[in-house]
């Protein structure tokens, strides 16, 4: 290994130890609004990741994936709780996710033999029979009132507000809890992701991505490439579901509407299409810019605070049209959205940072070779 080589592996090794440290840190001097912030983003991350693996490297259009966050979610709450099988929370988990995924593979028949807007219109049908279940199974989701959910323990350790809990001299209520849950979590996704990505199966993945005839002439199983890439985005939303409903504590049938998968549509497209970093970086903007209109709207123009009267636009509304917004710009100026502008930012700073050559190190060039006698002509 050279030393170049080695230079590289340490950087990155760093910078992973400092961004590491850094997210460690908010919850000790943050208040619960920022920390619900997080939450929610680092929750929108995981779902828009298993999105941006199934849309951006697979090629899939899927309008589907708020159904299977819905499956996450009401699936733990469901089996940890009464009514329900009341499992250890810590084994609910795991089988929200694995829930997930089943609904996944029993939809991945037609989402392998399906593709482009085809497949989204299928997907669209799961949300609203999804949302038709939720609103009529009762005794398993609660009906159009919801059900509250059961907090996690691991180990005798609550990721809520029933014990009194003291780190460095700050009281850990759930949100500073559920924050370094999250953060390992969405660590799990982030390396799981990426690693996908460099493997054998992600690169048939992009290859379908660019050319499906391509693909399969290179010895590539079509169907069941995007059956399994079907299957995988299902149970990162299932896994997101879950931590949506630890940080919201309660889930109700309205909140998984079409309007949620729009809205990972729309953090995959801002971000990047294809990239965990670039899917991250959109579900961030997508999930803090309404909450951050909201608690900010007295002192914003052109938006009125929650409860106004009819015909202003509220901070929902107004967060919705800037990001739609954000779409337009980022199809028309950076087709691979924040990703590729971070990308091409770095790759200046590196051009700039690189050191010119200078006249005093540049070697004289040797003279010309002298040109070859011509003999006179004759005068006439």
């Amino acid at each position: 290994m050279s030393d170049r080589i080695r230079a590289l592996l340490t950087r990155r090794r760093a910078t992973l130890l400092t961004v590491a440290v850094l997210l460690c840190l908010p919850p000790f001097y943050l208040d619960a609004f920022w920390l619900r912030i997080g939450l929610f983003s680092m929750a929108a991350a995981i779902g828009a990741v298993g999105l941006a693996l199934l849309s951006g490297t697979a090629g899939q259009l899927s309008l589907g994936h708020a159904f299977f966050l819905a499956v996450g979610a009401y699936g733990y709450t469901w089996l940890a709780g009464d009514p329900g099988p009341g499992l250890p929370t810590a084994l609910a988990v795991p089988l929200a996710v694995l829930m997930a995924g089943l609904a996944g593979g029993l939809f991945s028949p037609v989402a392998g033999r399906v593709k482009g807007i085809y497949l989204g219109i299928a997907t669209l049908a799961l949300v609203f029979l999804g949302h038709h279940v939720l609103l009529t199974a009762e005794s398993v989701t609660g009906g159009f009132n919801g059900r509250s959910v059961p907090p996690l323990s691991l180990g005798g350790f609550t990721f809520d507000t029933g014990d009194e809990l003291i780190v460095l001299g700050v009281p850990f209520g759930a949100e500073e809890r559920l924050w370094f849950l999250g953060l390992a979590l969405f660590a799990l996704t982030w390396f799981t992701a990426r690693g996908l990505l460099r493997s054998r199966p992600g690169r048939a993945l992009a290859a379908l991505r660019d050319s499906e005839t391509a693909a399969a002439v290179m010895g590539v199983d079509v169907a069941r490439h995007r059956s399994a890439a079907f299957v995988v985005s299902s149970m990162y939303a299932g896994l997101a579901g879950v931590l949506l409903a630890l940080a919201f504590r309660r889930v109700v049938p309205d909140y998984f509407g079409l309007v949620l998968s729009v809205d990972y549509l729309a953090m995959i497209v801002i971000g990047g299409l294809g990239s965990v970093a670039g899917a991250t970086a959109g579900a961030v903007f997508v999930t803090a810019l309404p909450l951050l209109m909201t608690r900010y709207a007295d002192q914003l123009p052109l938006v009125a605070a929650p409860g106004s009267a009819e015909g202003a636009v509220g901070p929902t509304e107004a967060a919705r049209y800037l990001y739609g917004a954000a779409i337009v710009l980022v199809l028309l100026y950076a087709p691979d959205g924040l990703h590729g502008l971070a990308r091409r930012a770095r790759d200046r700073l590196r051009r700039r940072r690189t050191p010119t050559t200078t006249q005093d190190t540049v070697l004289p060039s040797p003279p010309p070779p002298a040109a070859a006698a011509r003999p006179k002509e004759h005068t006439p």
